[in-house]
């Protein structure tokens, strides 16, 4: 019998076929929506917002149905309609939001048809700590995650672990033709790696099958950056291990060839990448990685990780303060508190204990090689907390429904099937508290978080899964709360009025509509030739206070705050401080916080418009009505054919901050 696709009811999507989507930001959410997550449909028109909503529900609810009937656990379908109308209807108006990799990849051939599961999850985590079990995988495995778009945390304690041999110069070169595949370019740096590291026949790279740069990518979308980025990769891999040929692997070259091959990523032109590496804070030579006058080398890459300590509990904080009021690293991670608590409030339950690490930035906490799924909800678009209760209830069974999908690497496997580990998320924090206060979103939280376990147990119980040994966190966010129109996980605005630039490439189908509705638009700075720039005024709304408002201790206090009553997993926390009034506290606020948080990392205040198309500048009130005043009417309807533009970096709004061009701009 042919398996009959689950889909919502015609009748119900031709309600909203003519509905305006609710898309914060004067534009900003919609626009941000055409650029990262429409995809183009088979008439070549780009996807509207109920025409996403309608492919990702109907995916979740697909992946549902496969499970359920595969494992003969009775599906009902009236059931599933009315659920399923449920979520759509809570994703359209942004009660709930997926994460960005789910907009764009749920729903799709990616994962009905290849059935690439891996490609909805948020971000991972593995360890070098058994490096000398398999010594190529843990950088095969960061390369393939990265490639389908998913940020990878990892570490270095496969240091010294094993000698980098090189390969047998007396025998002939094998040549590898590489198919232009994903798997293609992973293999050939294994193989790279495996002559190096075992010693054995040396390999020699075909890139003749690799399609042209400019050629169209099916699935993820985009064009081909053509074999350069691959060549450039084995070629600077080469010349990092021939430095150390018969010497035992060092934390800096673990680190380089894990950053070169994000750098590689990276220029790929179409996925994100994200990159975290955690290492021992008593070693010199870590700690100095970024430290580019000691270590040259590095500076054309070391930009494509976050660089962290694992802190013991009770260490002296002092050295790393400095660090972090010199340029803003490291972050910190406590694994004791990571691996011995879930919220806070429970006390320890010592029931996430093979945890190793966390994602690039810090919300999860992850053993080697899992993966997790994020999903955000808004709390202050809802009426009520029984509206938001109900909400959680569908951003819930989306992640949850994404654990049903095996990966393509068995270690991954091994730990989801039993973890079934999921974090949803809170965003729009700032906009609570303004308007609600911290007392009321505390018995949010709280009851949220009680009535997301009942969820889980029922729908656990439902998919005859195991229960998922944690269920919640605070995300950064970024471009996914844009679309809601809300600020970003628990941070507050950088100012109540700003500009927000986007980039676009000059030949995108976007810039006409904008041009019409009459946002600004100039060439990129550097990038003229290729890229443009559009600036949307933005007005966060009237009381909520900005970081210039809140000060360090306060941000952490809130950040304990949501991992006392919210988070199971962990609060990513970006702390943006004054590093003249309270670079020397950072020591004191450290010793204190140490035993209320599970991470935190830190940024220095910098003036908006530091330097030259910022991502924010702010502005004052009469400059935004008069923005706004000049806007007419957008509309994003008829565009065709426009390719996906993703961020360069993670999806979070820091990452776009160029700190090497500030300090740059500090010197002149």
């Amino acid at each position: 019998m042919e398996y009959k696709r689950f889909m919502l009811s015609d009748n119900f999507i031709d309600g909203y076929k003519r509905k305006r989507a609710p898309f914060g930001f004067n534009g900003l959410g919609e626009l941000v929506y055409m650029r990262t997550y429409s995809r183009i449909k088979d008439d070549g028109k780009n996807e509207m917002w109920w025409e996403t909503c309608q492919r990702v529900v109907e995916g979740t609810y697909n992946m549902q149905k496969k499970w359920i009937e595969s494992h003969h656990l009775g599906w009902n379908a009236w059931q599933a309609q009315r659920s399923a109308q449920e979520m759509y209807d809570r994703m359209f108006n942004m009660k709930f939001l997926p994460p960005g990799r789910g907009l764009w990849a749920m729903g799709t051939p990616i994962t009905e048809e290849r059935n690439l599961y891996a490609a909805l999850n948020n971000c991972a985590f593995v360890s070098t700590d058994n490096l000398k079990e398999d010594l190529a995988k843990p950088f095969c495995f960061l390369m393939d995650a990265s490639m389908v778009g998913v940020g990878v945390g990892f570490d270095t304690k496969g240091a010294e672990q094993f000698v980098v041999r090189g390969p047998k110069e007396d025998r002939e070169p094998e040549t590898y033709v590489i198919p232009d595949t994903r798997e293609g370019w992973v293999e050939s740096v294994r193989r790279l790696l495996d002559s190096y590291f075992l010693g054995i026949t040396p390999v020699d790279f075909d890139y003749k099958k690799i399609r042209e740069e400019g050629a169209p990518i099916k699935g993820f979308g985009g064009v081909s950056s053509g074999y350069k980025p691959l060549k450039e990769v084995h070629e600077a891999i080469i010349e990092c291990l021939d430095k150390n040929v018969g010497s035992p692997i060092s934390i800096t070259t673990i680190v380089d060839i894990m950053n070169l091959i994000g750098k590689c990523v990276v220029a790929g032109n179409v996925r994100r990448t994200a990159e975290i590496v955690f290492g021992d804070p008593e070693s010199e030579e870590y700690i100095n990685l970024k430290n580019y006058k000691k270590n040259p080398h590095r500076e054309m890459y070391g930009w494509t990780s976050n660089n962290s300590v694992f802190a013991e509990l009770g260490q002296d904080y002092t050295d790393i303060a400095e660090r972090i009021c010199d340029n803003g690293e490291p972050g910190l991670a406590w694994l004791e508190n990571m691996k011995h608590y879930s919220r806070m409030k429970n006390g320890g339950d010592d029931k996430d204990h093979r945890v190793a690490g966390g994602n690039p930035c810090l919300e999860q906490s992850l053993e080697s090689y899992e993966l997790c799924c994020l999903v955000e909800t808004f709390p202050h678009n809802h009426k009520d907390l029984d509206d938001y209760l109900t909400t959680l209830k569908y951003a819930y069974l989306y992640a949850k429904t994404v654990t049903l999908g095996k990966t393509h690497w068995p270690e991954t496997n091994r730990v989801m099937l039993r973890n079934r580990r999921i974090g949803c998320s809170v965003s729009g924090i700032a906009q609570f508290i303004t308007h609600r206060g911290q007392g009321e979103l505390r018995k949010w939280l709280e009851e949220g978080y009680d009535t997301l376990q009942r969820y889980d147990k029922n729908y656990s119980d439902w998919l005859a899964v195991p229960r998922s040994i944690k269920t919640t966190s605070v995300k950064p966010s970024g471009t996914v709360s844009l679309l809601a129109g809300a600020t970003p996980g628990l941070h507050y605005p950088e100012s109540r009025f700003y500009i927000r630039r986007i980039r676009l490439s000059v030949n995108s189908p976007l810039i006409k509509p904008l041009e019409k509705a009459g946002y600004k638009i100039e060439p990129a700075f550097g990038s003229e030739d290729s890229t443009v720039v559009i600036e949307v005024p933005v007005d966060v709304g009237e009381g909520i206070r900005t970081v210039n408002d809140v000060p360090m201790w306060e941000q952490m206090c809130l950040a304990s705050f949501m991992q006392r009553y919210w988070a199971d997993n962990q609060v990513s926390c970006t702390v943006t401080f004054d590093p003249k009034t309270e670079g020397k506290q950072i020591a004191s606020a450290l010793d204190y916080f140490q035993y209320q948080l599970k991470g935190i990392s830190f940024l220095p205040k910098m003036e908006l418009g530091a330097y030259k198309q910022m991502p924010y500048e702010e502005i004052t009130e009469k400059q935004y009505k008069k923005m706004v005043d000049s806007l007419g009417f957008l509309s994003f309807r008829q565009v065709k054919g426009n390719e996906a533009e993703v961020d360069k970096f993670c999806n979070n709004d820091t990452c776009e901050i160029d700190l090497e061009a500030i300090k740059e701009t500090q010197e002149v």
